[in-house]
C-alpha cells in the first residue's frame, strides 16, 4: 500500500539554489537535444520527494541518458505525469501535483510557458517571491531568482505539487 508523503519545498529550493547556474553531474544534459529545463525541475522535484515512479512509458525516473521516462525531460509529459498522477495514473506511485491559480503558487512549485497554439515549451521552478510576483529558476537559459515578467510567452499555467506517494 502506498503512503502519501509531503513534498519537502525547502529541499527543492535548496537543490534548485545549487545546481540553477550549473549542471548536478550525476544527471545529463539535455540542452543540446531539446532543452534542460524539464530535467532541472525534475531534479529539483526528486530533491523535494525522494520518490521516482519506474513504471515503463507514464513514470517519472532517471536511470542515465538513456534510460529516463518521457516525463523526466518533456513539457508536456511532465504536467501530465504530475497532474495525472493525483488520481494514480501510472501506479500512483511518486509526486502528483494539481494545476492552480498564479496568486496560489508556493516556493518549490513550477509555472510553464505556453504559445497560442496551446504547446507549451518551458518549466522553470518558483524559488520565491518578490512583491507577490514568482521568482524563478531554471536551465536551458540559466538562471535563479529571474522575475515571471522578464518571460515572454503567450500562455501560462501553474502546478502546484501536493506530495508523494512511497
Amino acid at each position: 500500500m502506498l503512503v502519501t508523503k509531503p513534498y519537502i519545498r525547502e529541499n527543492a529550493l535548496q537543490y534548485a539554489s545549487r545546481y540553477a547556474l550549473s549542471q548536478n553531474p550525476i544527471f545529463g544534459n539535455f540542452a543540446g537535444i531539446g532543452g534542460n529545463c524539464t530535467n532541472f525541475v525534475s531534479q529539483c522535484v526528486y530533491a523535494g520527494t525522494c520518490k521516482m515512479n519506474y513504471k515503463e512509458t507514464f513514470g517519472w525516473y532517471y536511470i542515465s541518458m538513456e534510460q529516463r521516462a518521457p516525463a523526466w525531460t518533456g513539457v508536456e509529459f511532465f504536467y501530465r505525469c504530475l497532474v495525472g498522477n493525483v488520481e494514480g495514473i501510472g501506479n500512483g506511485a511518486g509526486s502528483f501535483a494539481k494545476e492552480v491559480q498564479l496568486s496560489d503558487l508556493e516556493i518549490g512549485d513550477f509555472v510553464q510557458f505556453g504559445r497560442a497554439t496551446g504547446d507549451f515549451y518551458h518549466t522553470p521552478i518558483v524559488v520565491g517571491f518578490s512583491n507577490g510576483e514568482p521568482l524563478l529558476a531554471a536551465h536551458s537559459y540559466d538562471a535563479f531568482g529571474r522575475r515571471l515578467r522578464s518571460y515572454t510567452y503567450e500562455r501560462l499555467r501553474c502546478l502546484h505539487i501536493l506530495g508523494a506517494r512511497k
